[in-house]
């Protein structure tokens, strides 16, 4: 591969292809009033379904692009999911009714799985172990970017073309990404070492997944940070604007807390050679539950106006600044011993995680009250959820050692 692309290109190629989900929530959120103004007036606080049904699809598009790349090779799928996501683009765009965008939506996470999924078994393919955690890690760098600067963008296109041009702008971006992998990154995936798409074939696979116990608690902790990233981004706009009154300085303000977490994967870079992915999981972790504790109580305690923004904006930028310490890792984790079946290991723990991640952040998100308490408590039972199995992770990891603990845990 390095005769025909570049490790830089190789990493800005997969960190597009990776961004093409973020730059589909994040920049909807300046057009969530609109939104509901125009399709559900009466029920403003139905406008957050365009983020969760998104996270829906993508949920259950995970559960099919991953083996059949592995069937059919990774680039045929990219481009797949992208003519399928263009699809659900061009729909909402001329979507009448907020049900209609709603499937629109469903429809376009469905196809952005493809790029999503497909580029973490492409990584997997020529990566492995802390090398392969190392690269994840410098491809969340590029990628941090595009959700910091994703509601300054959508905010821009909105204002001067109207929210549905949005959906305009998401085709442009899938029709970019998908030309510069097409023509630049070589089919990482052989023929010979392709998986035959049977049920049986698929269902073996499956049951030797979820037989490996770092496996099932990768995916648990996963499922637990996202809950908590899709509550976030459900809600933060709406108490930017009706909290806090701070409308005008929303989109400047997300910018400068993803710039800042970005910081968070050079760091993790750095130290997951030295440290392990398992340690820095386990302390991330354990920093956003008690982060989140100390924010609970500081709302209890009735503090308001300028201080209690203060204080969540500090604690926003905590948590998705810890979060740059947990997702590669545990995906890294996850796909570790299962580099012969890595397009289906990724499709579930995608699939798994995301579905059951956005089920639980939509209910949190619908019990939005004016307020900031629902998403404060939310948070602080999703990360306090994922602690037992943060422990049991290092305690798989004291009992084992070495090549045992790569094929073990």
């Amino acid at each position: 591969m390095s005769r025909v692309i570049s490790k830089t290109e190789f990493i800005a190629v997969m960190a597009m292809l990776m961004a093409t989900v973020a730059f589909s929530i994040d920049s909807m959120l300046p057009s969530l009033p609109e939104i509901a103004g125009e399709l559900t007036p009466d029920e403003p606080n139905r406008a957050q379904l365009v983020i969760s049904s998104f996270m829906i699809g993508m949920g259950f598009g995970t559960l099919l692009t991953g083996p059949l790349s592995d069937s059919l090779g990774r680039k045929t799928i990219v481009i797949a999911g992208a003519v399928l996501y263009i699809l659900g683009a061009a729909l909402a765009y001329i979507a009448p009714s907020l049900e209609w965008l709603v499937a629109a939506r469903v429809i376009q996470g469905i196809g952005g799985a493809g790029p999503r999924i497909v580029s973490m078994a492409i990584v997997r393919d020529l990566y492995s172990g802390r090398e392969m955690a190392r690269i994840i890690s410098i491809i969340m760098i590029v990628f941090t970017i595009v959700p910091a600067m994703a509601p300054l963008i959508g905010g821009f296109v909105m204002d001067a073309f109207g929210w549905r041009s949005l959906f305009l702008a998401y085709i442009l971006f899938s029709v970019t990404s998908i030309i510069w992998s097409g023509t630049r990154l070589p089919e990482s995936l052989p023929k010979e070492a392709r998986q035959p798409f049977r049920a049986a074939h698929l269902w073996a696979a499956f049951k030797e997944m979820m037989g490996i116990p770092m496996v099932r608690l990768s995916i648990f902790v996963q499922m637990m940070i996202f809950s908590v990233l899709i509550t976030s981004i459900s809600l933060i706009q709406p108490e930017f604007y009706d909290v806090f009154g701070l409308e005008e300085y929303f989109a400047i303000t997300f910018f400068a807390i993803g710039i800042f977490c970005m910081t968070s994967s050079v760091v993790n870079a750095k130290f997951v050679m030295r440290f392990g992915m398992r340690a820095i999981v386990g302390w991330s972790m354990t920093a956003m539950t008690g982060l989140s504790a100390l924010m609970l109580l500081i709302y209890l305690s009735g503090l308001g106006g300028w201080p209690l923004f203060i204080c969540f904006a500090i604690w926003q930028t905590g948590v998705f600044y810890l979060m740059g310490f947990t997702v590669g890792n545990l995906n890294t984790l996850g796909l570790e011993p299962l580099g012969h079946i890595a397009g289906l290991a990724a499709s579930v723990i995608g699939s798994i995680s995301t579905m059951f991640a956005a089920v639980f952040a939509t209910i949190a998100a619908q019990m939005y009250n004016g307020t900031i308490l629902p998403h404060v408590v939310a948070v602080t039972l999703f990360l306090a959820a994922s602690l037992p199995a943060v422990s049991k992770m290092r305690k798989l990891e004291r009992v084992s050692s070495g090549p045992q603990d790569n094929a073990q845990s």
